[in-house]
């Protein structure tokens, strides 16, 4: 992906921290009801692992507001999604509502901790290079068929191996023929 080290980016991903009074229940919500993937760290320690991130700058009206930082988390479908967690005990404080850059709501966690969850409207770079990346797989997945029809035409070309011969490639085991590699598949 990058040509060198220099190249890369110097950050990989974000860590972000959720401040509870009721930490077990919030650790347990994420967990049980979001369904984040996690690791544990030891003493009680989770840490949840999210596929992607991104971040926004926000301008502010006033001074006093400057320094502060949300967290949100965003799906592909908003409905489908709001419906999930709500069958897992999520409890939203509102509808859904059209906020320019996409669908919001907003549900509250153990501790009083308020969320929002949004649907965007906006197409990330990353997504770009996902869907241009499963528009070219067919086309690979098209060209493979026609490899795989050389193998036989390979392997009638060769001499069979004598029973008891030993065999030489595949680290010592026998290469089984094309037709039962076909089958396997």
């Amino acid at each position: 992906m990058y040509e060198s080290l220099e190249e890369a980016p110097m950050i990989r991903g974000l860590h972000g921290l959720f401040y509870s009074s009721e930490v077990d229940a919030m650790r347990a919500f994420l967990r049980d009801v979001l369904r984040l993937p996690f690791t544990d760290v030891g003493q009680g320690w989770l840490i949840f692992d999210l596929p992607e991130a991104d971040i926004g700058v926000h301008p502010v009206d006033d001074e006093a507001s400057s320094g502060k930082h949300d967290l949100s988390f965003y799906c592909d479908d908003i409905a489908g999604t709001v419906a999930d967690l709500r069958a897992r005990g999520a409890t939203f404080d509102g509808d859904i509502e059209d906020h320019g850059y996409g669908l919001v709501t907003y549900f509250t966690m153990p501790g009083n901790v308020r969320v929002q969850l949004y649907e965007p409207r906006y197409e990330k770079k990353r997504a770009r290079a996902a869907a241009r990346q499963a528009r070219a797989r067919p086309a690979r997945r098209a060209a493979k068929p026609a490899a795989r029809a050389v193998a036989p035409a390979r392997a009638a070309g060769r001499a069979k191996a004598k029973p008891g011969a030993k065999a030489t490639k595949a680290k010592g085991k026998a290469r089984p023929k094309a037709g039962a590699r076909a089958r396997r598949r």
